[in-house]
């Protein structure tokens, strides 16, 4: 390689990042242009991300790191400094000096190689600055036990599950600490993740919006609610019939999407006997959501907190024993011993023996086609469990109703089941 290709790849490589760095310094300056406490902008966060960069070339080429920590200690005192000039009581300017600041380091990063990482951050400290309003409103509209929910899931994650062993104990070497709690972990974060947008959005927002939210959160007590507020009011029985269907409907897209996480190598086996239960009971929800009077009223759908530590132990001590039971009955039974486990299990709890049997698909105790017919059989069964808690709790007139529903989602599953 001569001197003039060597120069070309070197400029090549400067015009390359410092252009990504100008680019990035404009983005989140175009945003704070908007502010109009802001006493930096366009021009400023652009020129901001390019000192950056060129403090990291500096700082590479004369081997002098400190640099970096120079130009950012520059960057921080000018803004300050303009803020206490200048003060506003409205604004103090902390989210501006904390925003330039990761501008110049995004620009450095630019430098050091980490551009993709650096074009992300960037974005997303763009949409955290540009969304404010939106998220003061959501703060503001967070009670006590929304708090107190995603600080337990935070304890759950981040503190309980990094300290558990990894390794295989008892019968089977099928219980892991940290795999258990793993999926107890999993299984909060979907519930949470449920209940905070359940929280955010509202339940004025239609039938079928609320039914796929409270089934992200509880189906179980999704049903429970409706099918008191069934019983309480006749107006109200399309609606729970709706909300009721589509809460249970959710639960084959969380299977399916747990299933995803845990054990990908299932999906071309379970798929279809998910993807026909939930084409056939969507067939029938949006058919009943028509029939369905347009109705102001949506009642309050009140969930527990999905994340509380007894719920989260008790969780994880089902599943334990279920794994266990699985493990056990397979090894003494057959398919037919696991099959009875999934039956009964799967009345009140279908996570459970799902991420059971997934596991033991995954160690190779289970063939696809068997671990799929016992989530079918736990599935099956929990929509009779649900289907008796509408009888006994709101009556014949939302349970001759929904029994069609119930049949068309257990049809279609049945159906995907003998297609395999």
């Amino acid at each position: 390689m001569n001197n003039g290709t060597l120069l070309s790849d070197i400029g090549l490589e400067f015009i390359q990042a410092f252009l990504l760095s100008l680019g990035i310094g404009l983005l989140m300056g175009l945003e704070r242009e908007r502010n109009p406490a802001s006493r930096a902008g366009l021009r400023t966060f652009g020129l901001v991300t390019l000192l950056g960069t060129v403090c990291a070339v500096l700082a590479v080429r004369t081997e002098s790191p400190w640099l970096i920590a120079a130009g950012l200690i520059v960057v921080g005192a000018m803004m300050i400094s303009a803020y206490h000039r200048q003060p506003d009581a409205s604004d103090p300017g902390t989210t501006s000096v904390v925003a330039l600041l990761l501008a110049f380091c995004y620009g450095a990063m630019v430098w050091y190689g980490y551009r993709t990482v650096a074009v992300m951050l960037a974005i997303m400290t763009t949409i955290l600055l540009y969304f404010k309003a939106e998220l003061q409103t959501v703060s503001k509209q967070l009670t006590r036990r929304d708090i107190t929910s995603v600080l337990q899931f935070c304890v759950l994650s981040l503190v309980i599950l990094p300290i558990l062993p990894d390794r295989n104990f008892g019968p089977y070497d099928t219980l892991n600490p940290y795999q258990v709690w793993w999926m107890v972990v999993l299984i909060s974060g979907v519930s949470l993740a449920g209940y905070a947008a359940l929280r955010i959005v509202g339940q004025r927002h239609g039938a079928p919006i609320l039914g796929l939210l409270g089934g992200l959160a509880s189906s179980t007590a999704t049903t429970l609610v409706y099918a008191r507020h069934a019983r309480a009011s006749t107006a109200l029985i399309q609606l729970s019939l709706v909300v009721i269907l589509t809460a249970n409907l959710i639960v084959l897209v969380r299977l399916a999407t747990v299933a995803a996480i845990v054990q990908p190598g299932i999906l071309p086996t379970l798929l279809p006997v998910l993807g026909a239960g939930l084409v056939a009971g969507v067939a029938f929800v949006t058919y009943a959501w028509r029939k369905m009077e347009g109705s102001d009223e949506l009642p309050e759908l009140d969930l527990r907190n999905p994340t509380e530590l007894a719920t989260a132990l008790t969780f994880g001590a089902v599943y334990a024993v279920v794994l266990l039971l699985s493990a056990a009955l397979s090894d003494k039974a057959g398919n037919l011993g696991l099959y009875v486990v999934a039956l009964v299990s799967g009345l009140t709890d279908v996570d459970a023996i799902t991420l059971s049997t997934l596991r033991l698909f995954g160690q190779g105790k289970l063939a696809a086609e068997e671990a799929t017919t016992a989530i079918l059989l736990a599935m099956l069964a929990n929509l009779a469990f649900k289907f008796g808690i509408v009888v006994s709790v709101a009556g014949s007139a939302l349970a001759k109703r929904l029994i069609t529903g119930f049949l068309a989602v257990a049809a279609g599953c049945v159906g995907g089941w003998l297609s395999l």
